[in-house]
């Protein structure tokens, strides 16, 4: 069996042009990225692009996902409604590694309005390169899941 190398993307208007620079990023890195949109500048709602990554994250079609609006707040909010789905909006990259590593975050917000492409590049990096410690960590995600039940 082969390991899971997809990666959703999707963003809201305001966050396109990084979004596409994040997944030519992470292709480099061997990754595949699947960029579920929106692919123009036309006003639209977050939640309903934050649910739509989200879904592919928790039915297991995509390992990770990375989703963007202009400050990462409300797109996070919306994935965070899905069973399964443990997202975190990042402005650094300890936090970045810190949501893998102690809560296995399987889903990454950025804000498009808060964070250039370099930084943003820096986060997303930290993110992929850190693993689940499990062991106490482990428990306390048991319970964040059990908060779904």
């Amino acid at each position: 069996m082969t390991e899971n190398k997809r990666i959703v993307l999707s963003s809201d208007h305001a966050a396109i042009d990084l979004r596409q620079a994040i997944a030519a990023h992470i292709a480099k890195r061997g990754w595949e990225p699947v960029d579920i949109g929106p692919m123009t500048t036309e006003s639209t709602h977050y939640p309903k692009h934050g649910e739509a990554a989200a879904r592919q994250v928790a039915s297991g079609d995509c390992a990770l996902g990375i989703i963007l609006c202009g400050t990462g707040q409300g797109i996070m909010m919306a994935a965070n409604k899905i069973n399964g789905v443990r997202c975190g909006v990042c402005s650094d990259t300890f936090s970045a590694e810190m949501i893998r590593a102690h809560n296995n975050a399987n889903m990454l917000s950025l804000g498009a309005r808060v964070l250039d492409e370099a930084k943003a590049i820096e986060i997303v990096d930290a993110f992929l390169d850190a693993e689940f410690e499990g062991g106490r960590h482990g428990l306390r995600v048991d319970m964040i899941s059990a908060l779904e039940r």
